[in-house]
Parts: C-alpha cells; structure tokens; sequence
C-alpha cells in the first residue's frame, strides 16, 4: 500500500482531504508537525504529500526546498487558495508536482484524486528509470 501523507495547519482541512483517500489504495497519514512529516521523508516512506502553505508556522515556501533536500523523489502537492502567479512559480521551481486550490466540492475532490493518482505514477515511473538507465 502506497504512503500518503497529508499536511496541514488546518485540521477539519486536514481530517476532509484524508477522508477523501482512506478506505482505499492508499495509507494515509496526517501531520500537524514538521516533526513527522520530516520523519517519513527522511525514512522515504512517504512517496507523495499534499502539503498546505502554511503548516507548524512556516510557509510552504520555506518548507519545500528541505524536504526536497530530504528526499529529491518526494512529489509534492501544494494545497492552498494562493493564486499568486508569480508565488506559484517560485514553488514550481522549488519542486512542486502540482498546485490545487482547497477543496470544497466534488469536482474539487476529483481533481485531488487524480493528482495524487499520477503523482503516484509518477514517482513510480521516476524510481524505474533510476534503476534501469537506458
């Protein structure tokens, strides 16, 4: 079963998101401390993190160039109503995989769903190509 981590300051965000996600292919965990979420990076349990951009007092801006340092396989999921333009860049080249806004309906849920399934895919393929180089 594939780790699912999800991070966020927000805890009824936090319990909504997992709830989309259990019960299913994936194991979720969620975090509300940099403490855990470091710890299943660094172990490279966690394959995947929806991330929220703010999470334990720092930004996400903050927090993603470390866990990419942690783990460079790591596929990160931003979640947050930020629309900045130019913000996004700047995670974009930080790393992140995706940035969706906080869900609050079902074509919202679809859409996280879907991420998170090609994230997993992803990083699938990612590890694949690392052993086989061609």
């Amino acid at each position: 079963m594939q780790l699912l981590l999800i991070a966020d300051k927000d805890e009824e965000t936090r319990k909504r998101i997992a709830g989309f996600f259990r019960g299913g292919e994936y194991s979720v965990i969620e975090a509300d401390s940099v403490d855990v979420v470091l710890r299943d990076v660094l172990k490279r349990e966690a394959k995947v993190i929806l991330l929220g951009s703010e999470f334990d007092g720092l930004s996400a801006m903050k927090i993603i160039p470390l866990l990419k340092r942690c783990n460079q396989d790591l596929t990160i999921i931003l979640i947050s109503n930020e629309e900045s333009p130019a913000l996004i860049r700047r995670l974009r080249r930080e790393g992140i995989f995706y940035h969706a806004l906080k869900p609050v309906n079902g074509d919202d849920r679809e859409e996280i769903r879907q991420v998170v399934q090609c994230a997993f895919h992803n990083s699938t393929d990612r590890r694949l190509s690392q052993k086989n180089p061609a």
